[in-house]
């Protein structure tokens, strides 16, 4: 009887905005802005990174790669949601629904680990400064990329089995803009403690664990700048770590709001804001941190434009 009546789930409908009236179509136009923002900033990100050589080091490449996920990432919410907007059908279908959450939950963990990562190249790079390119090699650079890759989605793939294994015979609205994990569960029928506790567990992991990582890299970080004599000095390695310490507080402060409580404590309209946040503003607050608050950056793309722009005459 259940299997009979989660077939019979063949799509969902995302409130999304809707009850936002008339502001759609402002909403449509800000949120485009927003997107087409971020997939310039990203893509000049990659692009700088690629062209100039004095970035290619293992910090600019984890950067490199963090910003081709934040742009796939977006890729997986932002056209949808756009489409919605304007749509006066906002369905999605369930096999849609499926892949939507996969991608953006896959996407969501590979990034929480990449910052994980650079946190750590940051450490190796501040405290063991004359062993950095035996520890950070170029080898050990792409391991620690797939490896974030393949844990974000082998997560991912564990979420979407737990989700899509609940009896949809409820309503199929979905009070969200996209499908997220607690929108959808919230719509079954039968008794899902045990897999919201599994999922629960797994946020602690993606989300918890490596902020702790991060905070001890910092903490010895911090203590290694304190012994600099130079105060120019500590300043200078400060700020190599400013833009990261950014993304950290702004990526983790708000993933940890809506992942790490009970699905009871769901509420739609605020974590909705809190989910614009993280699926639209936060993919464009890291390629600009990392190039207003980054001379290296800023340097590197002064030359590259200039390269490009004032080709040499013979």
């Amino acid at each position: 009887m259940k299997r009979q009546n989660q077939s019979m789930t063949t799509e969902f409908l995302l409130v999304g905005f809707s009850n936002q009236g008339n502001l759609q179509i402002l909403l449509f136009f800000v949120f485009l802005l927003v997107y087409l923002t971020t997939l310039m900033a990203n893509a000049t990100i990659m692009i700088v990174i690629c062209l100039d050589r004095t970035l290619h080091t293992p910090m600019y490449f984890f950067l490199f790669v963090l910003s081709c996920s934040e742009t796939c990432y977006t890729l997986v919410i932002v056209p949808k949601m756009l489409t919605n907007l304007l749509s006066a059908s906002q369905t999605i279908s369930f096999s849609g629904c499926a892949a939507q959450l996969y991608f953006f939950v896959g996407f969501a963990c590979t990034n929480c680990f990449l910052i994980a990562v650079m946190g750590y190249d940051r450490y190796v790079a501040i405290c063991n400064p004359l062993n950095y390119t035996l520890v950070v090699g170029r080898a050990t650079c792409v391991q620690l990329v797939l490896a974030s890759g393949f844990c974000g989605f082998l997560i991912s793939a564990v979420v979407n089995a737990l989700v899509f294994s609940v009896t949809f015979c409820a309503s199929h609205r979905i009070n969200h803009f996209f499908c997220d994990i607690s929108p959808v569960i919230k719509l079954g029928c039968t008794d899902t403690n045990l897999k919201e506790m599994v999922i629960f567990f797994l946020s602690i992991l993606v989300l918890l664990v490596p902020s702790v990582l991060i905070s001890i890299s910092y903490v010895l970080i911090v203590s290694t700048i304190l012994k600099m004599a130079s105060a120019e000095g500590r300043k200078k390695t400060f700020a190599t770590c400013a833009s990261h310490l950014t993304v950290v507080v702004v990526h983790y402060g708000c993933a940890s709001f809506i992942y790490l409580r009970p699905t009871s404590l769901y509420s739609s309209d605020k974590d909705r804001l809190v989910a614009v946040t993280y699926t639209v503003i936060t993919p464009l607050l890291n390629p600009l941190v990392y190039t207003l608050r980054n001379k290296e950056v800023k340097m590197s793309l002064s030359r590259v434009l200039s390269r490009y722009s004032f080709p040499k005459t013979v």
